[in-house]
């Protein structure tokens, strides 16, 4: 990845950053959201339609606006990884890492040699499809790529230590809605054992020297977490928010 990190440079100065979930497959709306000032948005192809040729424009707008595109896909696949890093996106997030094993095995994917076995090829967005960059691509994609690894569960946050103490990961990322399935209060995000965990995770995840990241799905939610030690946080989801403003001015209309 050649470009500028624009969300890597922010989070090494301290910045907290404000992103959000993008799982409508649209060009458009990644133009629309990214006009809007947002530090980084998530393309998300585990919940979302998203293919990777529309992964491929999406990532196009969202950097028109030095916006940072992230993707998210399903599982700790190989080929999936490489697809989506040669997209040229600025990081990668992947979902229900458990142990340290699975963060080791996202850093070997997702890396070049001499850290991974990423495949190699310059004629691909990431390299600007420019065979001259060859001889660069490896140490200059290695340290521009945001790895950013979802524990959402029990099982995870058992095991936090050892993931956060992985090397190359950036973000460790607290899925509140997956660990409040996880403990049995599904979709209570704010419920005081989930709070709790976050507050311990916090704890683990800093003491390793790495940034945390979460959801917020509300605003008040929001300056809550703002005020906790975490740096990488997502804001609700592009049809949540498309659907919540129309459905606010269809309940005024009606009231009246």
């Amino acid at each position: 990845m050649f470009n500028s990190n624009y969300l890597k440079v922010k989070l090494d100065r301290g910045e907290k950053v404000l992103g959000t979930w993008c799982v409508i497959s649209s060009t458009h709306v990644v133009d629309v959201i990214a006009s809007s000032g947002i530090d980084f948005l998530i393309i998300d192809a585990e919940h979302g339609p998203v293919s990777f040729s529309d992964a491929q424009t999406m990532v196009m707008a969202a950097e028109a606006h030095q916006v940072t595109p992230i993707m998210r896909i399903g599982e700790i696949n190989e080929w999936n990884i490489l697809r989506a890093m040669d997209l040229g996106i600025h990081g990668l997030q992947l979902p229900n890492i458990t142990c340290r094993e699975d963060a080791e095995k996202f850093v070997t994917y997702a890396k070049y040699p001499p850290i991974g076995v990423r495949g190699f090829s310059p004629y691909t967005k990431a390299a600007q499809y420019d065979v001259k960059n060859g001889t660069k691509l490896s140490a200059t994609a290695n340290a521009n790529t945001l790895l950013i690894a979802n524990v959402e569960g029990v099982e995870g946050l058992k095991n936090l230590d050892e993931i956060s103490k992985v090397e190359h990961i950036d973000v460790i990322f607290i899925g509140l809605f997956d660990l409040s399935k996880s403990l049995g209060i599904p979709g209570e995000v704010e419920h005081p054992q989930v709070m709790s965990s976050l507050r311990h995770a916090i704890d683990v995840i800093t003491s390793n020297g790495k940034k945390v990241g979460t959801i917020a799905s509300s605003v008040a939610m929001l300056n809550t977490l703002k005020e906790l030690d975490i740096a990488y946080l997502t804001y609700s989801v592009d049809t949540g928010m498309l659907k919540e403003s129309y459905q606010n001015i269809v309940h005024q209309f009606r009231a009246g």
